[in-house]
């Protein structure tokens, strides 16, 4: 891609007092052509292939079509089209729905123009933008969670399983029957979808509970 050439853009926001301020921060900056500008997806989908900008700038809360919901149709008649998500949402579920859909960038509304302005190019040339809260929210899904769904008698019997002690001594340690031990594996498994003692002590490390 030419870094010289103006980067077609498409905006598709329902609130249009926002749709008119980006409209005006993205056009009047050199090399920036706002081709098209749509208050619903379906609109948008329907006009997609005569316009075929370089960058959609799409917000997630759209009447009819959410935001999300359209991703994977608007790359199904543009394949090659960067999708930015533009929203006010930092809420982990959305983020990783529209990343997931196929959306290459996540700005959040507020950000200062110049912000803005280095997403789409970012994001022109082959890079992937994300608002620095959004950032922390990737960074963060990757760490190991420390939040746990088992009880306290469940972790217990988890650390005893990864310490290779089986189920008769663990009653005796916890002066319960067998059959409860059992039950409390059963629980393990059903909680962590897993089917056996590796794989549950595996997932339990991973996430850094035992």
């Amino acid at each position: 891609m030419n870094p010289l050439s103006n980067i077609s853009l498409s905006i598709v926001e329902d609130d249009t007092l926002i749709l008119s301020s980006l409209k005006q921060i993205i056009q009047t900056s050199e090399g920036f052509n706002v081709v098209s500008c749509h208050t619903n997806a379906e609109e948008a989908l329907m006009k997609l292939l005569t316009e075929r900008p370089d960058v959609l700038l799409l917000d997630i809360d759209l009447p009819g079509i959410s935001g999300i919901e359209a991703i994977p149709k608007l790359k199904k008649l543009q394949p090659e089209l960067n999708i930015v998500m533009l929203t006010v949402h930092e809420g982990s579920d959305k983020v990783f729905s529209a990343l997931r859909q196929g959306a290459v960038g996540y700005l959040v509304k507020g950000n200062h123009s110049k912000f803005l302005l280095n997403g789409i190019r970012e994001v022109y040339e082959g890079g992937a933008p994300m608002s620095p809260s959004i950032a922390r929210l990737v960074i963060a899904s990757f760490k190991p969670s420390k939040k746990n769904i088992l009880s306290e008698r469940e972790l217990e019997v988890l650390q005893k399983l990864s310490n290779g002690t089986n189920n008769k001594q663990i009653a005796e340690d916890l002066f319960v029957s067998t059959n409860t031990i059992k039950a409390h594996i059963k629980n393990i498994y059903n909680k962590l979808h897993v089917n056996s003692r590796a794989g549950a002590v595996s997932k339990a490390m991973r996430k850094g509970w035992i």
